[in-house]
């Protein structure tokens, strides 16, 4: 007999309409200039015909990370994006109807997977001033809770966690035996890590990604840290061959390449601080302390004016409802300057 799955028809997911051609994208949390076009026609130069025919193997890119991350490949798993990780962590570490803690707003596939699998996602709201009390996260993490998700920094919110605000959680969890995932997909955008505690202990991961700082979204390669035999509890799920031989080429080269990654910083660093210095001069509230994102209180209608820069200045954005004190805001993803020009350009057009 034909069969459905309740739990997959029930999803509520919201997929992308938007094609890209001719607009500027800062709805996606992308670069959006990219890597430098002759550093990506060098690693091109490369490829060949027997690195497209053949499946790509990981262990020689494994081992490149490992060495920049000050490991060895027993605590890494590649993944296809850091979502297919995360995905993993939820199959592997929680059962059916099995607890997961994670604040709200947060990145949507934590709950989307929770509801996929049968698991019981409990959000932890942000204050009305947009802050994040650990305490009501800790309050929520119960002697029947499985896993606890945070991300460091946050998406959308920005906002992050000292490492005694982290260490208050880390000794509840490991009190109550819950597992933590913390997803540091914004890493470099915001230098403060946790990795630390992913490679000296047990039952905590690091999700991250190649898709933001990186500019390799295009690509989907991500990689999971934790402790060896949990990592191979994740990498069982895997699929064969489930990261590709481009992305771990191209990725190498970003590593090895000599100041390429800060390169990339300096330029990003260079844009958000052109963004926050004009807003604060044109008077926009703004929020968001660190990731290449940031929540913009607009003096107008917010959903108009992601309408109109879509239709009249081809440039992307996001509208976020009820954040809190801001009310309805703008999310814009944040690039080079000359990115940020165009967007407060046509900002300073359209909202008035």
């Amino acid at each position: 007999m034909y069969f459905f799955n309740s739990k997959v028809a029930n999803l509520h997911r919201i997929f992308d309409q938007n094609e890209r051609k001719d607009f500027l994208r800062l709805d996606l949390n992308e670069n959006p200039g990219g890597l430098p076009e002759n550093f990506i026609k060098k690693v091109l130069d490369g490829v060949t015909p027997q690195l497209v025919s053949q499946y790509p193997e990981t262990k020689h890119f494994s081992e490149v990370l490992a060495k920049h991350l000050g490991t060895d490949i027993s605590h890494l798993c590649l993944v296809n994006g850091s979502a297919e990780g995360i995905r993993y962590i939820i199959q592997a570490f929680t059962s059916e109807n099995g607890r997961i803690v994670g604040v709200v707003p947060s990145y949507f596939m934590f709950q989307v997977y929770s509801e996929m699998y049968g698991r019981n996602f409990v959000k932890v709201p942000y204050n009305e001033d947009l802050t994040m009390d650990v305490d009501n996260i800790i309050a929520e993490m119960t002697g029947d809770t499985q896993l606890l998700i945070l991300l460091n920094p946050n998406n959308p919110m920005g906002n992050v966690y000292t490492d005694a605000e982290f260490e208050k959680i880390l000794k509840v969890a490991k009190e109550k035996e819950i597992t933590v995932l913390v997803d540091e997909a914004y890493h470099y955008f915001y230098p403060k890590t946790f990795i630390k505690y992913a490679l000296n202990g047990e039952h905590i991961f690091i999700t991250r990604t190649f898709s933001k700082l990186f500019s390799m979204a295009g690509c989907r390669l991500g990689y999971v840290v934790g402790w060896a035999e949990g990592v191979r509890m994740v990498q069982k799920l895997c699929t064969p061959h489930n990261t590709n031989a481009f992305a771990m080429r191209i990725a190498e080269a970003v590593l090895e390449t000599p100041g390429m990654l800060d390169e990339l910083i300096a330029k990003f660093t260079e844009g958000r601080k052109f963004l926050v210095d004009w807003l604060d001069r044109n008077g926009y509230p703004h929020v968001g302390e660190a990731g290449n994102f940031i929540f913009i209180k607009p003096k107008t209608d917010a959903a108009a004016i992601v309408d109109r820069m879509k239709e009249e200045k081809k440039i992307l954005i996001k509208v976020y409802p009820g954040v809190g004190k801001f009310g309805n805001c703008l999310r814009v993803s944040i690039g080079e300057k000359v990115y940020m020009q165009r967007f407060v350009d046509a900002l300073l057009e359209l909202d008035k």
